[in-house]
């Protein structure tokens, strides 16, 4: 199978699914007023971040869904899978009746559909990366594991720039009315054709050349037996997704909704900051495959550790410092971003890797990921304590600065064993 094959058919489905997550915090006000009561703006706002932290409950889950699915079935399988649920619950948000049309009913449904595109996300990211990371050659897999957060952010680009055309083009009468659900028709329709994709893909070798005996295996004696790996993932993903949900999600959000910048404004920057990201990633991650993965990590953790407040302080109420703050803070954060699912398929066999990872990752990325916009929005427009906040994020960088020495140098590893 040709090397374009295995990018185009892992990267469409990765960006889809990081698409349908991205919109619906870009969406996020419009989506208050029309799925929640206008009686209480503020509390519908929360509301709804509330939802998209309750989404990343079914993380979990699908972890330990897709994870059995793709070491039990195959690694093809459960990306196919994973990224045609997604597609199902973008598709249920773009359909969803209003408020005033069907009361508290509108609100039920649009949180059926977050937990369905968690449980579809939980499986995702460990499959897909799982996949890639097993195709490609080892001497260059940092660098292909870039093509993650490379294609994710694609998709989140695409969600951001969306947005800011239908900012432009649209009235906020229109936008209220009917504009908001375009992103999400959309992202059903292209989770549709990744799953076409997806489907014409090969098997990775590693799988294929796994015995029999080691598939059929139980699961849960070997999530026991490589709990300190699991451990390690939920160590060094804690920090990153914290911080990448600050900077690279919701800050465009934060920013329109906390600092009142303008909406279409906050969004341009939004996209200048995810092009600097796209660009950094694929440096780190050759430079791991020189120097290896721990030196990077470091740099990523400690960078983002140290540049937090500056740039939050740097943030207050034009666009410009959006953009400035933003892509300073995604540059640091994609050394960590670029090489950790090279560095998670590294830590754990070829029988157990999938679901290895998945469950202590999306357990992390559910508790601490999801939570962060809601903490961020209630600190600081709520109790009015943001520093609070940006405390809680710095040290869980260094948590995961301090997991770093306790990870080998797996740089070049051979994954077959």
């Amino acid at each position: 199978m040709s090397t374009a094959k295995t990018i185009v058919g892992t990267g469409i489905g990765n960006a889809v699914e990081w698409y349908d997550w991205a919109i619906y915090a870009t969406f996020t006000p419009f989506i208050a007023s029309q799925l929640f009561s206008k009686e209480d703006p503020a509390s519908a706002v929360l509301s709804t971040l509330a939802i998209f932290a309750v989404g990343f409950v079914a993380r979990p889950f699908g972890g330990f869904l897709f994870g059995w699915i793709g070491d039990r079935v195959g690694r093809k399988t459960s990306m196919t899978f994973a990224v045609g649920l997604a597609s199902l619950g973008s598709l249920l948000i773009g359909i969803a009746p209003t408020f005033a049309s069907v009361g508290a009913f509108a609100s039920l449904m649009l949180l059926v559909a977050r937990l369905v595109q968690g449980l579809a996300h939980g499986g995702e990211l460990p499959s897909s990366q799982t996949y890639l990371s097993e195709m490609a050659p080892k001497e260059h897999r940092g660098f292909w594991a870039t093509l993650i957060y490379t294609s994710g952010t694609v998709g989140i680009l695409f969600g951001t720039l969306l947005g800011a055309v239908l900012n432009m083009a649209l009235s906020t009468e229109a936008m209220n009315a009917w504009g908001w659900r375009i992103p999400f028709l959309i992202g059903a329709a292209m989770g549709l054709y990744a799953l076409i994709m997806r489907s014409r893909l090969h098997e990775t070798e590693a799988f294929q050349d796994e015995a029999v005996t080691a598939k059929r295996a139980p699961i849960w004696p070997q999530i026991v037996r490589y709990r300190k790996q699991a451990m390690q993932v939920i160590g060094l993903t804690v920090g990153l997704t914290v911080i990448y949900y600050i900077w690279g999600v919701v800050a465009p959000s934060y920013a329109t909704t906390a600092l009142k910048i303008d909406r279409g404004e906050a969004l341009w920057a939004g996209v200048i900051a995810n092009i600097v990201f796209i660009a950094a990633l694929p440096v780190w991650g050759k430079l791991s495959d020189r120097i290896g993965r721990k030196k990077v990590l470091w740099a990523g953790a400690i960078g983002s550790a140290v540049l937090h407040f500056p740039m939050t302080w740097l943030l207050k109420d034009s666009a410009w410092q959006l953009a400035v703050s933003m892509s300073v803070m995604l540059v640091f954060v994609a050394a960590s971003a670029a090489i950790v699912p090279a560095v998670y398929a590294e830590l754990f066999p070829t029988s157990i890797r999938t679901v290895g990872v998945g469950v202590p990752y999306s357990i992390c990325v559910a508790v601490f990921g999801g939570t962060a916009p809601y903490l961020q929005q209630w600190l600081g427009s709520s109790l009015g304590a943001p520093q609070v906040f940006n405390i809680y994020a710095v040290l869980l960088l260094a948590v995961s600065a301090a997991f770093v020495f306790t990870i080998p140098e797996t740089k070049g590893k051979d994954l077959t064993h």
